[in-house]
């Protein structure tokens, strides 16, 4: 029986992890800094000034000891999560040891001046000639690359930390405390990001409508693939990866192996797209920064994937405009990758739905066993009620109390340094699952042609030509 089965999944886990975060944040509101021992990573040329705490409040602590407080503040959280979720604590506590000791190095590594310093000014103050100018964002490249090594070529080692290599669970709980955040930045400037809303809305529309159909017929008529393999492939390849192919493979009563497969299909494409597209974007599209964000949450798929592009992408197009003297306020972007991304998972239930309306009325119509209404609500990913609970309820405080502005922005500022640490276990872990010798032993070169075709042939730019039709001209505000 699964968690889901028992009444609990990653999805509710994520929410309720996620809002209490967002609450603790919340206290500074009264007077209380909940969050203010939570370790943050400063770009560096000396490794000791690389770590502090989120608030000066918490200064004794020191950098190391904010680290050591978040880690066993989080080990404690996430274990018992583990064991909600009938995982083995101890398996549990030792796996996610690992994946935090891990993922943190990796962004320790990741934000030395030399990878992450940006602009002119932050060489002249660092003393250093040069940089890759990546930002410290290059710790989740970093994470990712780390994650691939041991996932392909340390097999022990995986399987001995696999049980805390969750990267569903890592991101959902991201993306909860990203909606606070993000709901201080909408106030700032409401018109743009009603706007942003309603573009990504369309645009997620349009990709459904165009993606879902071109990938089953290719599947289908191109390569011969029975209807249990189309439909799950072109849900996982078109709508939203892994969530997407496990939810169609469920809605149409497929064997257990079809997502499984579909999954690591689409995580390896994931982590290709994760380490290309930013660049590209960097590359042609700093003039077009809600468009390159927007193509971000269309093009890449699985959550944690999608969202980190969007990071990157954000960081790099940042980093171009700064050295040619304009200054864009950060987080617009990825709001509009996460925008359009979440709005893709809120429509993964009623698409599941329809497809099983279809597969029990149409295709299995003998078999008496018809889609129930309650299908929608059983397949909507949980998760995304945080995040609306959270970018709401920040807007109307930013909103409502204009003289909270500050302090709300402080507070989400404390939860945001904790979804920086979701965020590059996410990549980690999205590493460590990608295992391309699994897809060799299964044998899925056909599956695996029809998802490079797919993905290549038209998904990549009709994405593109999609952010361009409803985001080009849009401009983040200025810093």
């Amino acid at each position: 029986m699964t968690a889901q089965a028992r009444g609990i999944g990653e999805d509710w886990l994520s929410l309720w992890i996620g809002l209490g975060v967002f609450a603790l944040a919340l206290g500074l509101l009264v007077g209380v800094d909940a969050l203010g021992w939570v370790v943050r990573t400063a770009v560096w040329t000396d490794p000791a000034r690389a770590l502090a705490p989120a608030s000066k409040a918490y200064a004794g602590l020191g950098g190391p000891g904010a680290l050591l407080a978040t880690y066993l503040a989080l080990l404690a959280v996430m274990t018992a999560g583990a064991v909600a979720l009938r995982a083995n604590a101890a398996r549990f506590a030792l796996g996610f040891t690992a994946v935090f000791a891990i993922s943190y190095l990796c962004w320790i590594a990741g934000s030395c001046a030399y990878v992450a310093a940006t602009t002119p000014d932050e060489l002249k103050r660092f003393g250093i000639g040069w940089s890759l100018k990546l930002t410290n964002e290059a710790g989740y490249v970093v994470a990712l690359l780390a994650g691939l090594a041991i996932g392909n070529f340390a097999p022990r080692l995986a399987g001995r930390i696999r049980v805390a290599v969750r990267p569903e669970l890592y991101i959902k709980v991201a993306i909860v405390i990203l909606g606070g955040f993000l709901g201080a930045t909408a106030a700032e400037k409401l018109g743009l990001a009603s706007s942003l809303m309603l573009r990504g809305l369309a645009a997620i529309v349009e990709a459904y409508l165009i993606y879902w159909a071109v990938v089953y017929f290719v599947a289908r008529k191109w390569f011969g693939l029975s209807r249990e393999w189309a439909a799950p492939l072109a849900s996982g390849i078109s709508i939203c990866g892994v969530s997407a192919a496990i939810a169609t493979a469920g809605a149409i009563r497929a064997r257990p192996v079809v997502p499984a497969v579909v999954s690591s299909l689409v995580v390896i494409f994931a982590v290709a797209e994760l380490l290309v597209l930013p660049f590209i974007a960097q590359a042609f599209l700093a003039h077009e920064p809600m468009v390159a964000a927007a193509w971000m949450g269309l093009a890449v798929k699985t959550d944690g994937a999608a969202l980190a592009s969007g990071a990157m992408t954000e960081s790099l197009v940042l980093s171009s405009a700064a050295a040619q003297g304009i200054s864009y306020k950060a987080g617009w972007m990825l709001a509009t990758t996460a925008t359009v991304k979440v709005f893709i998972d809120i429509f993964i239930g009623i698409w599941a739905f329809v497809l099983a309306w279809i597969w029990t009325t149409r295709i299995n119509a003998g078999t008496g066993d018809r889609a129930r209404p309650a299908e929608i609500w059983e397949r909507f990913p949980k998760f995304i009620l945080g995040f609306i609970a959270t970018f709401l309820a920040v807007l109307a405080l930013s909103l409502g109390a204009p003289g909270l502005s500050p302090k709300i922005a402080a507070a989400m500022g404390e939860a945001n340094a904790l979804r920086g640490i979701f965020f590059v276990m996410t990549f980690f872990a999205i590493g460590v699952m990608s295992d391309f010798g699994r897809l060799r032993e299964e044998g899925i070169g056909r599956l695996a042609a029809i998802y490079a075709l797919a993905l290549f042939g038209f998904i990549l730019w009709v994405g593109l030509a999609i952010s361009f039709l409803f985001f080009a001209g849009l401009k983040p505000p200025a810093a």
